[in-house]
C-alpha cells in the first residue's frame, strides 16, 4: 500500500500541523521532521533536539519501511553503527549515564555552575558582537536565536533558526514559526528544515560581509544592523510556505544593554566535567531582554500586524541534552507601565541530571543543582541581573546561594496525560544587586527584587488549564519502536507546557535608584510567556 502523504504546501521542505502523526510518520520527506520535534514547539530553556540522539546518525541511512514498522534486523543495524562514535554502548544502555544511576565517577563536583564562578558584583556582562555570531560548532552542539514578541492585540508570535549538530553527520537547520492568538483561539504552526544556509551571508547578499550575526538559507534572510542611533536590529524575511510569509524587525534599544552572566570570553559558560580544562560539555545564554517588533506576518494572504514587545535569546548547547538537565524553566514578562515605562522581567532555570552536580561528604551519589539566571529592565534600563543556585533536593524555605532567585512549582497535581506532578501555579522571583549602568558593577548592598505569581489551573484535563499555549509529548509523533528506543537509551519522557497569560510583577527599588519609583514597590501590569519543561522523573 502507498504510503500516506502529509498535507503538505508548495514548499516540499515543510510540515503543516494539519497533517496527522500517522501521515507524517508514512510519509518519506517528513522523516527530517522527527529530529526537531524537541526544538520545534520550544522556547529556548528547551530548544534542543532530544529525538535526534537517537536517529540522526542513523535515519537518513532506513527506508521508509522502517519508519512506518521497523524490522529487527533495523534495530540490530542501529547499535552497530555508531560504534564507530562511540555511541555503541549508550544505544545498547550500559553506560553509567544512560542508566542514569547518579553514582559520581570522581568526588567532587563536576559541574561548573556559571552562577556559582561570578561574583554578585560582576554579574552584567555586555554583549560583544561576537557573542552574537553563529558558531556552527559541530560535535553534539545544538544552537539557536529565538524572538519572541506580544503583539499589540494580545496574541503571541515567535521565530527561532536551529543549528544542530550529532558527531561527524551534516549539520541540519531549521527555521520555526508560532502564532498564537488567545481572543480567537487561532494557531499558526511551520517547520522548515532550510537549505544552503551560511553564516555570514554570502557575496552577494544583502548587509555588511563577513558578518555571522547574520544568515541566510533558500527560505530566509536574516539581516543584522546597527542604526546611527546605537540600536542594534534583526530584519527577518522568510518564505515558509504557500501560506506563510515573514517580514518583521526586531530592534534593541540603545538604552537597553544585552546581557550574559559574567564579563569577556568565557562569560555565560556553565561547564560539565570534572576537568575544566577538557570539559565534556557547555550551556550558555545571552539575551536582549527588551526588544521592540514591527511589521508583518502573512498567514493565508491576510496581513498581521506584528507590532510589539519581546525578547531575544542566543542558546548553545555543547552536549547531548539528555545529559544536561532534567528539568527547565523560563519565563518571559514584558510590560509598559504608566510610571516605570518599559518594565521586563526575564528568567532561565534548568536543574542538573543526576549524573552532574556536587557530592557531600560521606554521600554515594551527586546531588542535582539547580542554576537560575535573570534580569530585570525598568524604565526601558537595565536595573538588574540575578544568578543563584540552590541543590535541587532543599526545602522551599531554604534560600539559594548567593542570591535568591528562583522558580517554584506550587501546588503540583498528576497529570494523567503526561504522569508528571505539574504546577497549578508557578512564583518567579528575583534578587540582585542594583546595577550601575556606568561602571556595570552591581550593588550589592541595595538589592533589586521582584516577583511574580501566575495562577495556571489545573493541568488535566487541558480544557482547564489557564492560557495553554501547547503542552507537547515531544515524543508522540515518533513510530513506536524508535520511541522505545530513545526512552531506554536516554531514559527520557519529555514534556513541554507553554502558557501565555496577562501577570503583575511587583518590583521593588532601593533609595539608591536613580528614577522613579525608588525606595517603592510598584505593581506592573503586564504579560507572561512561560515554559515549565519535564524531561526525566
Amino acid at each position: 500500500m502507498a504510503a500516506a502523504s502529509c498535507k503538505r504546501g508548495s514548499n516540499r521542505n515543510t510540515c503543516t500541523a494539519s497533517a496527522s502523526p500517522l501521515q507524517r510518520a508514512s510519509c518519506y520527506r517528513c522523516q527530517r521532521s522527527w529530529l526537531f520535534l524537541w526544538t520545534r514547539f520550544c522556547a529556548p530553556s528547551t530548544i534542543f533536539p532530544l529525538v535526534q540522539l537517537a536517529i540522526e546518525p542513523f535515519e537518513s541511512r532506513l527506508p521508509s519501511s522502517f519508519i512506518a514498522s521497523p524490522p529487527l534486523d533495523s534495530l540490530r543495524r542501529v547499535g552497530s553503527i555508531h560504534t564507530m562514535s562511540g555511541w555503541g554502548s549508550w544505544l545498547k544502555g550500559d553506560s553509567a549515564a544512560a542508566a542514569g544511576s547518579g553514582a559520581p565517577a570522581a568526588s567532587g563536583s563536576n559541574f561548573h555552575a556559571i552562577t556559582d564562578t561570578v561574583s554578585q558584583d560582576a554579574l552584567f556582562g555586555p554583549l560583544q558582537a561576537s557573542d552574537l555570531e553563529w558558531t556552527c560548532a559541530g560535535g553534539f552542539t545544538t544552537e539557536t536565536q529565538t524572538w519572541y514578541s506580544f503583539l499589540e492585540d494580545g496574541s503571541f508570535a515567535t521565530s527561532q533558526i536551529i543549528h544542530s549538530a550529532v558527531g561527524l553527520w551534516y549539520p541540519q537547520v531549521q527555521m520555526t514559526f508560532k502564532y498564537f492568538n488567545p481572543k480567537t483561539g487561532k494557531k499558526i504552526w511551520k517547520s522548515v528544515n532550510v537549505t544552503k544556509f551560511a553564516a555570514p551571508p554570502s557575496a552577494g547578499a544583502a548587509g555588511p560581509q563577513g558578518d555571522k550575526r547574520s544568515s541566510k538559507a533558500a527560505e530566509f534572510t536574516v539581516l543584522f544592523t546597527t542604526t546611527e542611533a546605537g540600536e542594534d536590529k534583526y530584519t527577518i524575511t522568510a518564505n515558509l510556505d504557500a501560506d506563510l510569509q515573514l517580514s518583521w524587525s526586531f530592534v534593541r534599544p540603545a538604552a537597553t544593554q544585552g546581557w550574559k552572566l559574567g564579563a569577556g570570553p568565557k562569560g555565560g559558560f556553565s561547564y560539565f566535567g570534572s576537568n575544566l580544562g577538557s570539559p565534556e560539555g557547555y550551556v550558555i545564554h545571552r539575551f536582549w531582554p527588551v526588544a521592540e517588533s514591527e511589521g508583518h506576518i502573512i498567514s493565508q494572504g491576510t496581513a498581521i500586524d506584528a507590532k510589539g514587545k519581546g525578547m531575544f535569546v542566543h542558546a548553545i548547547q555543547g552536549m547531548r541534552p539528555n545529559l544536561v538537565a532534567a528539568k527547565w524553566n523560563f519565563a518571559n514578562f514584558q510590560a509598559q507601565d504608566d510610571k516605570l515605562g518599559r518594565v521586563s522581567g526575564i528568567m532561565m532555570e534548568f536543574t542538573t541530571t543526576p549524573d552532574y552536580g556536587s557530592v557531600a561528604e560521606g554521600a554515594n551519589a551527586r546531588e542535582s543543582l539547580t542554576v537560575n539566571i535573570g534580569s530585570i529592565v525598568a524604565d526601558g534600563k537595565l536595573v538588574a541581573v540575578s544568578a543563584a543556585t540552590r541543590s535541587a533536593g532543599s526545602p522551599a524555605s531554604e534560600a539559594s546561594r548567593k542570591s535568591n532567585s528562583f522558580a517554584r512549582h506550587l501546588d503540583p497535581m498528576l497529570d494523567q496525560d503526561t504522569g508528571y506532578q505539574a504546577p497549578q501555579a508557578i512564583e518567579f522571583h528575583w534578587q540582585a544587586p542594583l546595577l550601575d549602568s556606568a561602571s556595570g558593577k552591581g550593588d550589592v548592598d541595595h538589592k533589586v527584587e521582584a516577583q511574580l505569581k501566575v495562577d495556571l489551573g489545573k493541568p488535566y484535563p487541558s480544557s482547564e488549564t489557564h492560557g495553554l499555549v501547547d503542552k507537547v509529548d515531544v515524543l508522540a509523533e515518533i513510530p513506536y519502536m524508535v520511541r522505545k528506543l530513545v526512552n531506554y537509551v536516554a531514559g527520557t519522557k519529555p514534556y513541554i507546557y507553554q502558557t501565555l497569560n496577562p501577570a503583575t510583577l511587583t518590583l521593588t527599588l532601593p533609595e539608591q535608584y536613580a528614577g522613579a519609583g525608588k525606595g517603592e514597590s510598584t505593581s506592573i501590569k503586564g504579560t507572561l510567556f512561560e515554559e515549565h519543561t519535564f524531561i526525566s522523573g
